[in-house]
């Protein structure tokens, strides 16, 4: 019998060159997430529906841009934010430490085994990470995520996903040509995983930004 083939592209950037690759994005990286991933960002802040005094943990936060918006919506809370590379990491400490609101901890840290006691977060944030990972990977940082997240916790996820339009199909056939090009992303499907991981109460939302086609996940643990 012939295993169904995955409709996700292999991933194109080997695991261990990702922090050398983003180390080198990280100063044009708030130019691209302007023009593509703002309008995904928003809506999976309003899906987090963050409560003052919640704990918050954003995995991959890059250069802080969300972080900085959960600071705002979370101020009395505890705000963690942990990524591969110190360069991202300078540069989300620069833009929340100019807001001058809320207690949080910045720090480098992997998904694939986070640092943190079981059930310690009300909601977990990732974006647009999954897009660069195999997907043989994704069940075990879900678990992985599932475990630090509180019975009732809130996950959200952002990554680029597989267009429904032609027109934004440009993106993934960039990187076709070359992985680097689209910093290593191509479009994934992650509602089946988040299924399959034993989240509940999912939902799935298409969000396209100048034809860049994202995905926001949500679901329960």
């Amino acid at each position: 019998m012939r295993t169904r083939r995955s409709p996700i592209l292999k991933a194109g950037i080997k695991k261990d060159d990702v922090p050398a690759l983003y180390r080198k994005l990280a100063p044009k990286y708030d130019t691209w997430a302007g023009l593509t991933e703002a309008k995904a960002r928003r809506r999976c802040l309003e899906l987090a529906d963050i409560r003052n005094g919640e704990n918050v943990l954003e995995v991959a936060v890059g250069t802080g841009i969300l972080f900085a918006e959960i600071l705002r919506a979370n101020p009395e809370g505890k705000n963690e934010g942990i990524d591969l590379t110190e360069e991202m990491l300078a540069l989300a400490r620069r833009r929340v430490e100019q807001l001058g609101v809320g207690s949080y901890r910045l720090a480098v840290g992997d998904a694939c085994a986070l640092e943190y006691p079981d059930s310690e977060f009300d909601v977990l944030i990732n974006n647009y990470m999954f897009d660069l990972l195999p997907e043989d990977d994704f069940p075990a940082i879900l678990a992985e995520f599932k475990r630090v997240l509180r019975p009732g916790g809130r996950l959200i996820l952002v990554s680029m996903t597989k267009a429904e339009h032609w027109y934004s199909g440009v993106w993934e056939m960039l990187y076709r040509i070359n992985p680097a090009l689209m910093g290593g992303c191509r479009g994934v499907l992650l509602l089946p995983h988040l299924q399959a991981a034993g989240f509940r109460d999912t939902r799935r939302e298409y969000v396209s930004q100048l034809t860049f086609a994202s995905e926001v996940v949500y679901g329960v643990r």
